[in-house]
Protein backbone atom coordinates (compact mmCIF):
# COMPACT_ATOMS: atom_id res chain seq x y z
CA UNK A 1 0.00 0.00 0.00
CA UNK A 2 1.50 3.39 -1.19
CA UNK A 3 2.04 5.79 1.86
CA UNK A 4 0.53 9.46 2.16
CA UNK A 5 2.72 12.30 1.66
CA UNK A 6 2.14 13.11 4.84
CA UNK A 7 3.50 9.84 6.41
CA UNK A 8 6.62 9.77 4.06
CA UNK A 9 7.50 13.03 5.33
CA UNK A 10 7.58 11.83 8.40
CA UNK A 11 9.87 8.86 7.95
CA UNK A 12 12.11 11.22 5.86
CA UNK A 13 12.52 14.25 7.96
CA UNK A 14 13.02 12.05 10.89
CA UNK A 15 15.78 10.22 8.74
CA UNK A 16 17.52 13.40 8.38
CA UNK A 17 18.01 14.18 11.47
CA UNK A 18 21.44 12.67 11.87
CA UNK A 19 23.03 15.53 9.36
CA UNK A 20 23.83 18.73 11.09
CA UNK A 21 25.54 20.41 8.52
CA UNK A 22 22.48 22.66 7.41
CA UNK A 23 23.54 26.45 8.86
CA UNK A 24 22.46 28.95 6.07
CA UNK A 25 25.44 31.26 6.67
CA UNK A 26 27.25 32.34 3.92
CA UNK A 27 24.56 32.46 1.14
CA UNK A 28 23.92 35.06 -1.43
CA UNK A 29 21.66 38.00 -0.45
CA UNK A 30 18.21 37.40 -2.88
CA UNK A 31 15.22 39.46 -1.75
CA UNK A 32 11.89 38.37 -4.18
CA UNK A 33 10.26 41.69 -3.42
CA UNK A 34 13.07 43.69 -5.63
CA UNK A 35 14.28 40.73 -7.86
CA UNK A 36 10.48 39.31 -8.42
CA UNK A 37 9.91 35.35 -7.86
CA UNK A 38 9.44 33.17 -3.98
CA UNK A 39 11.51 33.84 -1.02
CA UNK A 40 14.39 35.35 0.42
CA UNK A 41 17.53 33.89 1.69
CA UNK A 42 17.15 36.93 5.06
CA UNK A 43 14.69 38.55 6.71
CA UNK A 44 12.09 38.07 8.98
CA UNK A 45 9.25 35.68 8.70
CA UNK A 46 10.44 32.70 9.62
CA UNK A 47 9.47 30.02 12.06
CA UNK A 48 12.37 28.48 14.06
CA UNK A 49 12.49 24.54 15.18
CA UNK A 50 14.42 23.80 17.85
CA UNK A 51 15.78 20.08 18.08
CA UNK A 52 16.06 18.13 21.59
CA UNK A 53 19.71 19.07 21.10
CA UNK A 54 19.66 23.02 21.16
CA UNK A 55 20.33 23.50 17.29
CA UNK A 56 18.00 25.64 15.43
CA UNK A 57 16.19 24.59 12.22
CA UNK A 58 14.85 27.00 9.98
CA UNK A 59 14.94 24.68 6.89
CA UNK A 60 12.81 22.20 5.49
CA UNK A 61 15.35 19.03 6.20
CA UNK A 62 14.62 15.99 4.09
CA UNK A 63 15.98 13.35 2.18
CA UNK A 64 15.00 12.47 -1.20
CA UNK A 65 14.55 8.84 0.27
CA UNK A 66 15.82 6.83 2.59
CA UNK A 67 16.61 3.25 0.17
CA UNK A 68 19.97 3.54 -0.39
CA UNK A 69 22.53 0.45 -1.91
CA UNK A 70 25.49 1.43 0.43
CA UNK A 71 26.00 -0.67 3.75
CA UNK A 72 27.68 1.68 6.03
CA UNK A 73 28.10 -0.05 9.38
CA UNK A 74 26.63 3.47 11.57
CA UNK A 75 23.74 4.41 9.09
CA UNK A 76 20.64 4.36 10.08
CA UNK A 77 19.68 4.04 5.70
CA UNK A 78 22.11 1.29 5.13
CA UNK A 79 21.19 -1.34 2.83
CA UNK A 80 20.96 -4.16 5.75
CA UNK A 81 19.00 -1.56 7.99
CA UNK A 82 15.32 -2.97 8.91
CA UNK A 83 13.87 0.30 8.81
CA UNK A 84 10.47 1.33 7.05
CA UNK A 85 11.59 3.22 3.80
CA UNK A 86 9.98 5.91 1.85
CA UNK A 87 10.95 8.13 -1.22
CA UNK A 88 10.02 11.12 -2.82
CA UNK A 89 9.53 12.24 -6.40
CA UNK A 90 11.55 15.65 -7.11
CA UNK A 91 7.93 17.44 -7.89
CA UNK A 92 6.85 16.57 -4.15
CA UNK A 93 9.91 17.91 -2.37
CA UNK A 94 9.18 21.15 -4.72
CA UNK A 95 5.75 21.02 -3.67
CA UNK A 96 6.31 20.63 -0.09
CA UNK A 97 9.18 23.45 -0.33
CA UNK A 98 6.97 25.83 -1.74
CA UNK A 99 3.88 25.42 0.30
CA UNK A 100 6.07 25.47 3.68
CA UNK A 101 7.53 28.58 2.79
CA UNK A 102 4.36 30.17 1.79
CA UNK A 103 3.03 29.19 5.63
CA UNK A 104 6.51 30.92 6.91
CA UNK A 105 7.67 27.49 8.89
CA UNK A 106 10.86 27.74 6.83
CA UNK A 107 13.49 30.06 5.06
CA UNK A 108 14.60 27.36 2.29
CA UNK A 109 15.62 23.35 1.77
CA UNK A 110 17.98 21.05 2.89
CA UNK A 111 17.85 17.89 0.70
CA UNK A 112 20.02 15.03 0.34
CA UNK A 113 18.91 11.54 0.05
CA UNK A 114 20.49 7.53 0.14
CA UNK A 115 22.02 6.16 -3.48
CA UNK A 116 19.52 4.78 -5.27
CA UNK A 117 20.10 2.66 -8.87
CA UNK A 118 23.15 4.55 -8.73
CA UNK A 119 25.70 8.00 -7.69
CA UNK A 120 24.42 10.11 -11.04
CA UNK A 121 20.79 8.85 -10.98
CA UNK A 122 20.61 10.31 -7.35
CA UNK A 123 22.20 13.36 -8.10
CA UNK A 124 20.14 14.04 -11.15
CA UNK A 125 17.09 13.93 -9.24
CA UNK A 126 18.62 16.02 -6.50
CA UNK A 127 19.55 19.11 -8.92
CA UNK A 128 16.29 18.65 -10.62
CA UNK A 129 14.73 19.70 -7.33
CA UNK A 130 17.01 22.62 -6.94
CA UNK A 131 16.92 23.92 -10.95
CA UNK A 132 13.07 23.51 -11.01
CA UNK A 133 12.82 25.55 -7.54
CA UNK A 134 14.99 28.15 -9.39
CA UNK A 135 14.14 28.64 -12.62
CA UNK A 136 10.10 27.17 -12.80
CA UNK A 137 9.30 28.66 -9.52
CA UNK A 138 11.52 31.69 -9.21
CA UNK A 139 12.22 30.51 -5.17
CA UNK A 140 15.11 33.35 -4.14
CA UNK A 141 15.04 31.12 -0.83
CA UNK A 142 18.02 29.29 0.42
CA UNK A 143 19.23 25.50 -0.47
CA UNK A 144 21.52 23.49 0.48
CA UNK A 145 22.40 20.35 -1.33
CA UNK A 146 24.12 17.23 0.08
CA UNK A 147 26.17 16.03 -2.55
CA UNK A 148 27.46 12.47 -3.38
CA UNK A 149 31.19 12.72 -4.29
CA UNK A 150 31.28 10.22 -7.15
CA UNK A 151 28.56 11.44 -9.43
CA UNK A 152 29.59 13.01 -12.63
CA UNK A 153 31.08 16.21 -12.10
CA UNK A 154 28.63 18.26 -14.47
CA UNK A 155 26.03 17.58 -12.04
CA UNK A 156 28.18 18.92 -9.13
CA UNK A 157 29.19 21.60 -11.43
CA UNK A 158 25.24 22.11 -12.12
CA UNK A 159 24.13 21.93 -8.55
CA UNK A 160 26.66 24.70 -7.37
CA UNK A 161 24.75 26.75 -10.38
CA UNK A 162 21.32 26.84 -8.12
CA UNK A 163 22.43 25.73 -4.61
CA UNK A 164 23.57 28.57 -1.79
CA UNK A 165 25.66 25.59 -0.13
CA UNK A 166 27.05 22.47 -1.41
CA UNK A 167 28.43 19.71 1.30
CA UNK A 168 30.03 16.18 1.22
CA UNK A 169 30.24 14.34 3.81
CA UNK A 170 33.43 12.77 5.02
CA UNK A 171 31.55 10.10 7.09
CA UNK A 172 34.23 9.28 9.90
CA UNK A 173 37.45 11.53 11.25
CA UNK A 174 40.41 9.34 9.52
CA UNK A 175 40.29 7.45 6.19
CA UNK A 176 41.27 3.99 8.50
CA UNK A 177 37.94 4.77 9.97
CA UNK A 178 36.26 5.02 6.65
CA UNK A 179 37.74 2.00 5.63
CA UNK A 180 36.29 -0.21 8.48
CA UNK A 181 32.77 1.47 8.73
CA UNK A 182 32.16 2.17 5.31
CA UNK A 183 34.43 0.29 2.87
CA UNK A 184 31.99 1.12 -0.43
CA UNK A 185 32.86 4.18 -0.51
CA UNK A 186 36.42 6.29 -1.50
CA UNK A 187 38.14 8.82 0.82
CA UNK A 188 40.13 9.66 -1.91
CA UNK A 189 37.42 9.95 -4.09
CA UNK A 190 35.39 12.08 -1.71
CA UNK A 191 38.38 14.34 -1.00
CA UNK A 192 39.26 15.08 -4.67
CA UNK A 193 35.63 16.24 -5.30
CA UNK A 194 36.04 18.81 -2.33
CA UNK A 195 39.13 19.30 -4.25
CA UNK A 196 37.15 20.17 -7.45
CA UNK A 197 34.59 22.09 -5.90
CA UNK A 198 36.77 24.20 -4.11
CA UNK A 199 38.24 25.49 -7.50
CA UNK A 200 34.86 26.09 -8.98
CA UNK A 201 33.93 28.33 -5.50
CA UNK A 202 36.96 29.86 -6.03
CA UNK A 203 36.64 30.51 -9.77
CA UNK A 204 33.56 32.23 -9.59
CA UNK A 205 34.36 34.76 -6.90
CA UNK A 206 36.99 35.99 -9.36
CA UNK A 207 36.25 38.70 -12.67
CA UNK A 208 37.23 37.24 -15.64
CA UNK A 209 39.50 38.90 -18.51
CA UNK A 210 36.63 41.08 -19.32
CA UNK A 211 35.97 42.21 -15.51
CA UNK A 212 32.61 40.49 -15.18
CA UNK A 213 32.36 38.16 -12.44
CA UNK A 214 32.41 34.17 -13.79
CA UNK A 215 29.01 32.63 -13.14
CA UNK A 216 27.65 32.04 -9.74
CA UNK A 217 28.60 29.32 -8.10
CA UNK A 218 27.84 28.00 -5.01
CA UNK A 219 28.13 30.95 -3.07
CA UNK A 220 27.89 30.11 0.86
CA UNK A 221 30.58 27.53 0.13
CA UNK A 222 30.94 24.06 1.21
CA UNK A 223 30.59 22.27 4.41
CA UNK A 224 31.25 18.73 5.74
CA UNK A 225 30.30 16.47 8.23
CA UNK A 226 32.31 13.75 10.41
CA UNK A 227 30.73 11.32 13.25
CA UNK A 228 32.30 11.04 16.10
CA UNK A 229 32.64 8.46 18.61
CA UNK A 230 31.38 5.43 16.62
CA UNK A 231 35.22 4.71 16.27
CA UNK A 232 37.96 5.12 17.80
CA UNK A 233 39.68 8.39 16.80
CA UNK A 234 40.16 10.82 19.78
CA UNK A 235 39.61 14.55 19.36
CA UNK A 236 43.68 15.05 18.52
CA UNK A 237 42.29 12.59 15.22
CA UNK A 238 39.09 14.80 14.55
CA UNK A 239 40.72 18.00 14.99
CA UNK A 240 43.80 16.86 12.76
CA UNK A 241 41.43 16.29 9.95
CA UNK A 242 39.64 18.94 10.27
CA UNK A 243 42.43 21.19 10.18
CA UNK A 244 43.38 19.56 6.79
CA UNK A 245 40.14 20.54 5.74
CA UNK A 246 39.87 23.97 6.35
CA UNK A 247 43.54 24.22 4.76
CA UNK A 248 43.24 22.17 1.88
CA UNK A 249 39.18 22.65 0.52
CA UNK A 250 38.69 25.79 2.21
CA UNK A 251 35.60 24.84 3.85
CA UNK A 252 33.11 27.21 5.46
CA UNK A 253 32.42 25.07 7.95
CA UNK A 254 33.24 21.26 9.67
CA UNK A 255 30.27 19.87 11.40
CA UNK A 256 30.58 16.99 14.41
CA UNK A 257 27.99 14.67 14.69
CA UNK A 258 27.79 12.53 17.79
CA UNK A 259 27.30 8.85 16.86
CA UNK A 260 23.53 7.52 18.15
CA UNK A 261 22.86 3.78 18.41
CA UNK A 262 21.09 2.59 15.51
CA UNK A 263 18.79 -0.56 15.91
CA UNK A 264 20.66 -4.13 14.68
CA UNK A 265 23.75 -2.18 15.23
CA UNK A 266 27.19 -4.32 13.45
CA UNK A 267 29.22 -5.45 16.39
CA UNK A 268 32.09 -3.11 15.81
CA UNK A 269 29.67 -0.41 16.85
CA UNK A 270 29.76 1.03 20.23
CA UNK A 271 26.88 0.07 22.31
CA UNK A 272 26.20 3.56 23.32
CA UNK A 273 26.93 7.57 22.42
CA UNK A 274 29.46 9.67 23.32
CA UNK A 275 28.34 12.45 25.49
CA UNK A 276 27.28 15.18 24.22
CA UNK A 277 29.64 17.22 25.89
CA UNK A 278 32.16 16.18 23.95
CA UNK A 279 30.56 17.29 20.63
CA UNK A 280 30.08 20.67 21.75
CA UNK A 281 33.82 20.98 22.94
CA UNK A 282 34.74 20.13 19.61
CA UNK A 283 32.76 22.47 18.22
CA UNK A 284 34.22 25.16 20.62
CA UNK A 285 37.54 23.98 19.82
CA UNK A 286 37.10 24.50 16.06
CA UNK A 287 35.71 28.12 16.90
CA UNK A 288 39.03 28.80 18.55
CA UNK A 289 40.92 28.00 15.52
CA UNK A 290 38.61 29.97 13.23
CA UNK A 291 38.24 33.20 14.95
CA UNK A 292 40.65 32.97 17.90
CA UNK A 293 43.99 32.14 16.43
CA UNK A 294 44.67 28.62 17.50
CA UNK A 295 46.01 26.11 16.31
CA UNK A 296 44.75 22.45 16.75
CA UNK A 297 47.31 20.62 17.93
CA UNK A 298 47.99 23.16 20.57
CA UNK A 299 44.30 21.91 21.96
CA UNK A 300 45.08 19.09 22.53
CA UNK A 301 48.92 18.82 23.40
CA UNK A 302 48.73 18.32 26.79
CA UNK A 303 45.20 16.69 27.06
CA UNK A 304 45.63 12.85 28.51
CA UNK A 305 44.97 10.38 25.34
CA UNK A 306 44.39 13.50 23.06
CA UNK A 307 41.01 14.09 24.32
CA UNK A 308 39.52 17.45 25.07
CA UNK A 309 38.68 18.20 28.98
CA UNK A 310 34.95 17.69 29.12
CA UNK A 311 34.25 19.56 32.10
CA UNK A 312 35.89 22.91 31.41
CA UNK A 313 35.76 24.76 27.97
CA UNK A 314 39.38 23.88 25.34
CA UNK A 315 40.31 27.78 25.62
CA UNK A 316 40.66 27.64 29.82
CA UNK A 317 42.22 24.30 29.70
CA UNK A 318 44.54 25.44 27.50
CA UNK A 319 45.08 28.48 29.59
CA UNK A 320 45.80 26.23 32.74
CA UNK A 321 48.11 24.00 30.88
CA UNK A 322 49.99 27.07 29.71
CA UNK A 323 50.22 29.58 33.25
CA UNK A 324 53.94 30.48 32.11
CA UNK A 325 52.02 32.54 29.57
CA UNK A 326 49.58 34.53 32.25
CA UNK A 327 48.62 37.02 33.90
CA UNK A 328 48.17 39.26 30.32
CA UNK A 329 48.44 43.21 31.04
CA UNK A 330 45.48 43.88 29.69
CA UNK A 331 46.77 47.41 28.52
CA UNK A 332 49.71 46.39 26.92
CA UNK A 333 49.08 43.07 25.55
CA UNK A 334 48.67 42.34 21.74
CA UNK A 335 45.15 41.38 20.49
CA UNK A 336 46.58 37.68 19.90
CA UNK A 337 47.13 37.55 23.13
CA UNK A 338 43.86 38.58 24.63
CA UNK A 339 42.22 36.50 22.39
CA UNK A 340 43.76 33.51 24.50
CA UNK A 341 42.53 34.94 27.98
CA UNK A 342 39.85 32.71 29.10
CA UNK A 343 36.10 34.84 29.42
CA UNK A 344 37.36 37.32 26.45
CA UNK A 345 35.80 37.02 23.14
CA UNK A 346 36.14 39.17 19.70
CA UNK A 347 33.86 41.78 20.29
CA UNK A 348 35.23 42.49 23.61
CA UNK A 349 38.76 42.24 22.53
CA UNK A 350 38.37 44.69 20.11
CA UNK A 351 36.35 46.80 22.31
CA UNK A 352 39.23 47.21 25.03
CA UNK A 353 41.62 47.89 22.23
CA UNK A 354 39.82 51.02 21.08
CA UNK A 355 38.85 51.91 24.82
CA UNK A 356 42.66 51.54 25.97
CA UNK A 357 43.56 54.23 23.26
CA UNK A 358 41.50 56.98 25.31
CA UNK A 359 42.22 55.19 29.13
CA UNK A 360 43.64 53.04 31.49
CA UNK A 361 41.89 49.40 31.67
CA UNK A 362 40.71 48.52 35.14
CA UNK A 363 39.29 44.76 36.10
CA UNK A 364 35.97 46.43 36.71
CA UNK A 365 35.51 47.71 33.15
CA UNK A 366 35.12 44.44 32.00
CA UNK A 367 32.13 43.95 34.12
CA UNK A 368 30.75 46.89 32.32
CA UNK A 369 31.23 44.31 28.92
CA UNK A 370 29.75 41.46 30.29
CA UNK A 371 32.55 39.96 30.90
CA UNK A 372 32.83 36.88 33.56
CA UNK A 373 35.29 38.68 36.36
CA UNK A 374 35.38 35.54 38.03
CA UNK A 375 36.60 33.39 34.95
CA UNK A 376 39.09 36.86 34.12
CA UNK A 377 40.79 37.33 37.18
CA UNK A 378 43.54 34.69 37.31
CA UNK A 379 44.31 35.23 33.61
CA UNK A 380 45.02 39.06 34.12
CA UNK A 381 46.43 42.12 35.04
CA UNK A 382 45.12 45.85 34.68
CA UNK A 383 45.46 49.47 37.24
CA UNK A 384 44.98 48.52 40.77
CA UNK A 385 44.66 44.65 39.81
CA UNK A 386 47.20 41.77 40.08
CA UNK A 387 46.14 38.33 40.19
CA UNK A 388 49.73 37.46 42.75
CA UNK A 389 49.68 34.00 43.49
CA UNK A 390 46.01 33.36 42.07
CA UNK A 391 47.02 31.91 38.73
CA UNK A 392 49.51 29.68 40.04
CA UNK A 393 47.06 28.23 43.07
CA UNK A 394 47.11 23.85 42.51
CA UNK A 395 43.70 23.91 42.61
CA UNK A 396 42.58 26.57 40.27
CA UNK A 397 41.12 24.06 37.66
CA UNK A 398 38.37 23.06 40.67
CA UNK A 399 37.39 27.40 41.14
CA UNK A 400 36.15 26.77 37.51
CA UNK A 401 34.24 23.13 37.28
CA UNK A 402 30.47 23.46 37.22
CA UNK A 403 28.31 22.93 40.90
CA UNK A 404 27.77 19.38 41.72
CA UNK A 405 24.25 18.04 40.82
CA UNK A 406 21.78 15.59 43.64
CA UNK A 407 21.14 12.61 41.56
CA UNK A 408 17.35 12.05 41.67
CA UNK A 409 16.83 8.87 43.42
CA UNK A 410 13.55 8.09 41.18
Amino acid sequence: MKKSLSERLAILSDAAKYDASCASSGSTRRDSAKTGGLGSTTGNGICHAYTPDGRCISLLKILLTNFCVYDCAYCINRSSSNVERARFTPDEVIWLTLEFYRRNCIEGLFLSSGIIQSSDHTMEQLVQVARDLRLKHGFRGYIHLKTIPDASPKLLEEAGLYADRLSINVEMPTETGLKDYAPEKDAGGIRRAMGDMRLKIDAAKEKTHTGRRAARFSPGGQSTQMIIGADAATDRDVLASSSGLYGSYGLRRVYYSAFSPIPDASAILPVRSPPLQREHRLYQADWLFRFYGFEFGELTASRPGGMLDLEIDPKLAWALDNRAQFPVDLNRASKEMLLRVPGLGVKTVQALLMARKHRAIRLEDLGRLNVSIKKVRPFVKAIGWSPARLTDRQDLRTLFLPAPQQMSLL
